[in-house]
């Protein structure tokens, strides 16, 4: 049965989705990456305001992301992000982390005799 419900991006993947989506189409700003990342899910995901703008105010802490002000194709105001040298690292462990997280998961999800 299919359902158009859309779920909230999972915990502690949004980071890895902020930085894959910088490291795709370069410089953006929030409401654009949010836009980005619910595309690239296929309208399956919904980001949350309260909760990207904190994951990036910590992925610019963290030296990942930097940011500057600019102007939007509407002509308003708006903080792009952009990703640093240590960004473009962090993508490619944080991917590795990820791929290695699903691949213990699909153990687990996977119908069959179980190690004992």
């Amino acid at each position: 049965m299919a359902t158009n419900k859309k779920s909230d991006v999972w915990q502690g993947t949004l980071a890895l989705m902020v930085l894959k989506t910088l490291e795709a189409m370069g410089p953006l700003h929030g409401y654009g990456m949010a836009r980005r990342i619910e595309q690239t899910s296929g309208d399956r995901l919904v980001v949350n305001y309260g909760t990207l703008y904190p994951a990036l105010l910590k992925l610019e802490q963290e030296g990942y992301i930097s940011s500057e002000w600019g102007v939007s194709e509407n002509n308003r105001k708006a903080k792009y992000y952009k990703l640093t040298r240590a960004g473009r690292k962090q993508v490619g462990r944080e991917a590795q982390e990820w791929e290695q997280t699903i691949s213990i998961l699909a153990e687990f999800l996977t119908p069959g005799e179980q190690p004992r």
